[in-house]
């Protein structure tokens, strides 16, 4: 197959297909974190958080630094902020409409 810009782009939403990597990135929107912040926010093993903010820094989503022990990551543009927002908003708009249907 062909890489073209679709394939590219699949691979990006694939990396945002996650409910964990879509909580990393609201925790990110604030700001650069700590992963020693992150984990007990998600209440989740440290291994498990490191594994889901590897897939997104494949894809370019976040960038990290290391500061001594700790690594901080932070969201890489901040039209991925644009489209968390979107995506929310296209959810919230399904919904309304699919109650609407119910009715």
């Amino acid at each position: 197959m062909a890489e073209t810009r679709h394939y590219y782009q699949a691979e990006m939403l694939k990396a945002l297909a996650h409910p964990t990597r879509l909580q990393i990135l609201e925790l990110l929107k604030g700001g650069e974190l700590c992963v020693c912040n992150i984990v007990p926010e998600l209440n989740m093993e440290q291994s498990n958080v490191s594994r889901h903010l590897n897939i997104l820094k494949k894809e370019g989503l976040v960038t990290s630094r290391k500061e001594g022990l700790k690594v901080f990551y932070r969201i890489t543009d901040p039209m991925i902020n644009d489209l968390l927002e979107a995506s929310s908003e296209l959810l919230k708009n399904f919904w309304e409409r699919r109650q609407k249907t119910l009715i």
